[in-house]
């Protein structure tokens, strides 16, 4: 009896302690992108804050570019549900994979932590271009066939396009790329009439005379850009913006979930990486669990409606 006893109290101290000791291994941070960009830049000044308040914890990134971030949101999905695998997701391409059927996860494989930051669309020319404005880009669309770069197929900046052609009746030849490096070297080098991006890709460029941001998408003008005019205040009702928030696994168990909320609560209210992402262009969107999962649920509704009329 003593002996069944011992053994019974032992599965107890090794199960409690199991459960003491999480996060017991190395806590991975999966992005869906290269290193080096704004997503990357993200996912490693989030980690670095995160040590702040998981002391005892190491955390690296880990890289996984490809298909319009396909491969990187697919290896989320695959991680193991042991709360030690983290991972970042950028809108639009998370949800237009699914409504593609090109992924093989759908909303009910993870659980939302919240957004981090949002990156609204811009439309972008070169500074030698007669285009000023998004009456112009009109025009000279119904005169010639425009050239218009995007970042891949299903992106953010293709929907922005793809709607832009919708609401004014024009229709651009769009060169689909391969990252933001390409996009720049194409519009910097006056190599395509127009180019749908992102604000932080091209601020600095704007800023600098290089290139000439002729709208931001959105309803009310960007804080760090306020000489820069919306779409809607062009007559244009085009709103784009680029997400990128967290996820893990669905299956991760509800405790064990919950502390990794908690630390991502508090590094979104952290005053340092609130600081440093603003020194990075990284413009600070947070939305909780609840809010961004209702985000992206609407949002692939909207992105549905677009390949509904124009798959790809």
């Amino acid at each position: 009896m003593k002996k069944v006893i011992s053994k019974i109290l032992l599965c107890a101290a090794v199960a409690t302690s199991g459960f003491a000791e999480y996060p017991s291994k190395t806590i991975k941070l999966i992005v869906p992108s290269k290193a080096g960009g704004s997503t990357d830049t993200t996912a490693r000044l989030f980690i670095d804050t995160a040590k702040k308040y998981w002391t005892d914890s190491d955390f690296i990134i880990v890289n996984k570019p490809g298909a319009g971030g396909l491969i990187g949101f697919s290896a989320e999905q695959r991680a193991k549900p042991d709360g030690h695998t983290l991972g970042l997701i950028f809108t639009p391409q998370f949800v237009a994979h699914i409504v593609s059927g090109k992924a093989k996860y759908n909303m009910d494989s993870f659980k939302v932590l919240g957004n981090i930051a949002e990156d609204p669309g811009v439309v972008v020319v070169s500074p030698e271009s007669k285009i000023r404005n998004l009456d112009d880009l009109i025009s000279a669309a119904k005169t010639s066939k425009i050239t218009a770069s995007v970042n891949g197929i299903g992106s953010d900046d293709f929907l922005a396009a793809k709607n832009f052609e919708e609401i004014t009746g024009v229709k651009f030849n769009l060169l689909p790329t391969k990252g933001s490096t390409e996009q720049k070297t194409a519009i910097l080098g006056n190599h395509v009439e127009v180019s749908f991006m992102n604000l932080s890709q091209m601020l600095s460029n704007h800023n600098a005379g290089k290139a000439r941001i002729i709208a931001v998408l959105s309803k009310n003008r960007a804080s760090v850009a306020k000489d820069i005019p919306t779409s809607f205040e062009q007559g244009i009702n085009l709103e784009m913006t680029a997400t990128r928030g967290m996820v893990i696994n669905s299956k991760v168990k509800k405790d064990r979930a919950d502390k990794i909320i908690d630390l991502y609560n508090k590094v979104i209210s952290d005053k340092e990486f609130q600081e440093r992402s603003a020194k990075s262009f990284i413009f600070l969107d947070p939305k909780d669990s609840v809010s961004y999962t209702n985000y992206l649920k609407d949002l692939q509704k909207t992105t549905q409606k677009v390949y509904d009329k124009s798959p790809w």
